[in-house]
C-alpha cells in the first residue's frame, strides 16, 4: 500500500479530496454511448441492476423502510375514541366537515396556521437533517427511495440478484421470461394498487369506504385517485426510480446549495485509495496504489448506479450503501475500513495531511445545525402552546348591510346580525350570547325566539362539532340618544364547567339626529 505523503510528491493531485460538485466536468472528450445535442452533454438512459448487500447501513435502511410503509398503510385502521359525535379515525383529513383529526387534535379550517406550522417545521427538519447528515432523507425516508427499495427487492425475488438480473434483461422474449416479467409486474401492480387505495383512506372512514369501493358505491373520486396513484407508483417505482432522483425531484438541487465543507456526507477518499489496483498489481508494488482494488462492489451496490469514487453527483442519495460494500472489502483484503465513509470536507484535508481520523458524529456540532434545530424547536413550542390555550368555541359577526337599521313606530330602532357560533367539541353544547356596550334597555332576540322574549341575552343550542348560524335582531328602545354608529360587542360563553368566551366586536346603526 502505497504511502500517502510519498504520492503527493509524485502525484499533485494526491492527498487533495475530490471537487465535490464534479458530477459535471469540462472535458472535451466525448465517450462514444454519449451524444452531444446544442453543444449540450447527454447520457443515455441505463438499467440499474444494483447487488444486494449486508451491513449496518442497509440493515437501517430495512428498519426505515419497514417502519414507513408500515405507518403508510396502518394508520388509516388505527381507531380512536372522541365520543359518539366525532368520527373513530386516528387520522383524518375530513374535506367534507372541513376538519383535520390526528388522535386528540383536531383542526378546524380558521385554525389552517396549525397546519402551515407543522409544513414549516418540515421543511426546517428537512434543512436540520441535510446540514447534519446531508441526503440522508432522500437516502432513508423519502418516499420514491421507500418505493424503489421495495420494488427492487421484487426484482431479486423473481429474477435473482444482479447478474441473473442483467442476463435476464438482454435474453430474449421467451415463454419463461414473458411468465416471470408477468408475474413481478402484477407484484408490482399489486403493490401499487394498495398504495393508492391507502390514500384516499385519509380522506373518509377506512372500513365505510373499503366496502363502498369494492361494492362500486364509492364516490367517483376515489376511484380515479385511486387510478392515478396506482399509474404513478407502478411506473416511478417500478420503471423510472434513479431518473426521477436525478432528473424530476427538485430536492437534490437544493440540498447542493445548503451543503459546504463541514457538511457530512458519503465520500470516497481518494488520497487514500487512488491509485487503484488490483491485489496481484499492489503485491508486485506496493507503493504504486493505495487500498482501492478496483472491485467496483461501490457501484453494484448503489440504487442509482452511482460511482462515489467519481466525486459527489447529483445521483448519490446518501444511502451509505457503497459504505457496506467497501468496508466489507477492505475487511477480506485485511485492509482498514472507511476507504469509503462519511466525512466532512474538513475531515478529509486533514486525514490525508495526516492527522488521526475524527468521529463523524463530532461534524453535528456546529452553529448551523444549532440554529437550524433553535428555530424548528421555537415554532413547535408556539404550536404546542397555541394549541394548549386555545379555546373551543368562536363567534363571528356579520351585520346586515340592507338595510343598515330599521326606525320602529314607538321610535325604537333594530339591527340585524348574522351570528356564527361555532362549537369545536364533540358534544352539544348551551351558549349564551349576550349584549354589551349597549344603552340600558337594548334587548335582542332571534328566528328561533319570539320578540315577546327578547331579552339582554339568549342561550343557544350549538350542535356537537358545528357551526351554527343565527339571524339576530338588537333592539335599543327610544330616547336613548348616542351617536349615529354605536360600537357595542356580542359576548359568548358556554355554559357548561368549562365557561369559554368570546367577544366579537360590530356596530349598531341608528338614525341621524335632526
Amino acid at each position: 500500500m502505497a504511502d500517502p505523503q510519498e504520492r503527493e510528491r509524485t502525484d499533485p493531485q494526491a492527498g487533495k479530496p475530490r471537487d465535490w460538485a464534479g458530477a459535471l466536468g469540462s472535458e472535451t472528450t466525448v465517450p462514444s454511448d454519449h451524444t452531444v445535442i446544442g453543444g449540450a452533454l447527454y447520457e443515455a438512459s441505463k438499467t440499474v441492476h444494483n447487488k444486494r448487500i449486508d451491513g449496518p447501513f442497509r440493515r437501517f435502511k430495512w428498519l426505515i423502510m419497514i417502519v414507513t410503509v408500515a405507518i403508510y398503510y396502518i394508520t388509516p385502521w388505527i381507531r380512536w375514541d372522541r365520543g359518539p359525535y366525532a368520527p373513530d379515525q386516528a387520522v383524518l383529513v375530513d374535506l367534507a366537515n372541513r376538519r383535520f383529526y390526528m388522535f386528540d387534535i383536531e383542526i378546524w379550517p380558521h385554525e389552517f396556521y396549525f397546519v402551515a406550522g407543522l409544513l414549516i417545521m418540515a421543511g426546517i427538519g428537512l434543512f436540520i437533517v441535510t446540514s447534519a447528515v446531508g441526503r440522508a432523507w432522500c437516502g432513508y425516508a423519502c418516499p420514491q427511495t421507500v418505493w424503489t427499495d421495495l420494488f427492487q427487492h421484487i426484482d431479486r425475488l423473481f429474477d435473482g440478484d444482479r447478474n441473473a438480473r442483467a442476463r435476464l434483461d438482454k435474453a430474449p422474449w421467451t415463454a419463461s421470461k414473458i411468465t416471470r416479467r408477468s408475474a413481478k409486474w402484477a407484484v408490482y401492480l399489486a403493490i401499487a394498487f394498495w398504495t393508492g387505495g391507502a390514500w384516499i383512506m385519509y380522506f373518509a372512514d377506512a372500513p365505510t369506504l373499503t366496502v363502498d369501493f369494492w361494492t362500486g358505491t364509492a364516490d367517483p373520486v376515489a376511484y380515479a385517485t385511486v387510478a392515478i396513484l396506482t399509474g404513478t407508483t407502478f411506473w416511478l417505482g417500478g420503471f423510472m426510480r434513479e431518473q426521477v432522483c436525478v432528473y424530476m425531484c427538485p430536492w437534490p438541487r437544493i440540498q447542493t446549495a445548503m451543503l459546504d465543507e463541514k457538511s457530512l456526507i458519503v465520500t470516497y477518499k481518494d488520497w487514500r485509495g487512488e491509485a487503484r489496483g488490483s491485489l496481484k498489481k499492489a503485491a508486485k508494488d506496493p507503493d504504486a496504489y493505495g487500498d482501492c482494488i478496483d472491485c467496483n462492489m461501490c457501484v453494484a451496490v448503489c440504487p442509482t448506479g452511482v460511482d462515489i469514487r467519481e466525486g459527489q453527483q447529483i445521483g448519490c442519495i446518501t444511502c451509505g450503501l457503497c459504505i457496506d460494500a467497501c468496508d466489507r472489502v477492505m475487511k477480506d483484503v485485511g485492509r482498514p475500513r472507511g476507504l469509503i465513509d462519511y466525512a466532512t470536507l474538513e475531515q478529509c484535508e486533514a486525514e490525508a495531511a495526516g492527522a488521526p481520523a475524527t468521529p463523524a458524529w463530532k461534524a453535528l456540532l456546529r452553529p448551523r445545525v444549532f440554529i437550524y434545530f433553535g428555530v424548528w424547536g421555537a415554532i413547535g413550542a408556539g404550536l404546542l402552546f397555541a394549541l394548549g390555550t386555545r379555546t373551543h368555541t368562536d363567534l363571528t359577526v356579520s351585520p346586515e348591510r340592507n338595510p343598515p337599521f330599521m326606525l320602529l313606530k314607538d321610535g325604537s330602532v333594530r339591527n340585524a346580525y348574522t351570528l356564527r357560533l361555532r362549537n369545536m367539541e364533540a358534544r352539544p353544547r348551551d351558549m349564551e350570547v349576550a349584549l354589551q356596550g349597549l344603552p340600558k334597555g337594548a334587548v335582542m332576540w332571534t328566528d328561533a325566539v319570539s320578540v315577546e322574549n327578547a331579552a339582554p341575552a339568549q342561550v343557544i343550542a350549538v350542535p356537537a362539532n358545528k357551526t351554527k348560524v343565527v339571524r339576530a335582531y338588537v333592539l335599543v328602545p327610544p330616547g336613548t340618544g348616542g351617536d349615529a354608529r354605536e360600537h357595542f360587542s356580542f359576548r359568548l360563553t358556554s355554559r357548561d364547567e368549562q365557561g369559554e368566551q368570546d367577544v366579537a366586536e360590530t356596530t349598531f346603526e341608528m338614525p341621524e339626529d335632526d
